[in-house]
């Protein structure tokens, strides 16, 4: 998760998917931009700088991401609206899609149940699958956050191919035949 958070740039705006790393993501973008100490190491975004706004936007369909970030008054949080999902807390449905359509991120951190090397990433449930997927297509950057367990391993939805991942931040755990088969696809990974 902190690995995650320091690739993001003071101003820019942040897409977080449901699940219990982005939650971790989330919690690390809080401190690491805690009243406005963020340093600027992260990659530069479209969305201006920390001076002219926000010190970040997040964008989210998860409830508990929002609650956890809407009292940081430095942190802008918008909150896709939709019908609530009780096993994750994930907002889905048209009302998710109509929200989505209106914004332009500058990354998002998806976080899979599952990643492929043939398939892409995937997740347990279609309707989130669907939202995860619109949240990679209005990000210029997509980073995908899961342990390595999750490696070959497939899920019922597809979100969407490697082609549109640009880095995959797993643990050690990773063997050195899916980081071949990752960065044969494009996909940079960062192991922490």
């Amino acid at each position: 998760a902190e690995a995650a958070a320091d690739l993001i740039a003071p101003g820019e705006v942040v897409g977080l998917n449901g699940g219990t790393t982005t939650t971790e993501v989330a919690r690390a973008l809080a401190l690491r931009f805690a009243s406005g100490r963020a340093d600027t190491a992260g990659t530069a975004g479209t969305a201006g700088t920390a001076s002219s706004g926000p010190a970040l936007t997040v964008v989210t369909n998860a409830l508990n991401i929002a609650g956890e970030l809407a009292v940081r008054p430095q942190i802008k949080i918008v909150t896709t609206g939709g019908v609530a999902r009780p096993q994750t807390y994930e907002l889905v449905g048209p009302l998710t899609v109509g929200v989505l359509n209106e914004v332009v991120l500058d990354v998002v951190v998806l976080g899979v149940d599952g990643v492929d090397a043939g398939l892409g990433v995937m997740a347990h449930q279609e309707d989130e699958a669907s939202i995860s997927r619109l949240f990679a297509e209005r990000a210029s950057r997509v980073v995908v956050v899961t342990d390595s367990s999750k490696m070959g391993r497939r899920a019922f939805a597809r979100i969407c191919g490697l082609d549109r991942i640009d880095l995959l931040v797993t643990d050690t755990g990773i063997d050195a035949e899916a980081v071949a088969q990752l960065t044969e696809a494009g996909v940079k990974v960062l192991t922490v």
